[in-house]
């Protein structure tokens, strides 16, 4: 039973493979890059997870919690 968990489990680890782990930091290429809003109240058009960098942004520093959804 643990064999056949195990297989299941490595099937879905490399169906859905992760960029970033626990801890890791988001690369300066990553961060710039932009989002389209197509829903809910900011001030821009679009939105780069460098807006939220106090380091890029003027000292502001914020904590973030992203949900991405997908509305298909």
């Amino acid at each position: 039973m643990l064999k056949i968990i195990s297989a299941i489990m490595g099937l879905f680890a490399m169906a859905y493979p992760q960029i970033y782990g626990i801890g890791d930091q988001v690369s300066m290429e990553h961060q710039n890059t932009a989002f389209e809003v197509c829903y809910g109240d900011y001030p821009n058009d679009s939105l780069k997870l460098a807006d939220f960098n106090g380091g890029l942004n003027s000292g502001n520093y914020v904590i973030t919690f992203i949900a991405i959804q997908n509305g298909s």
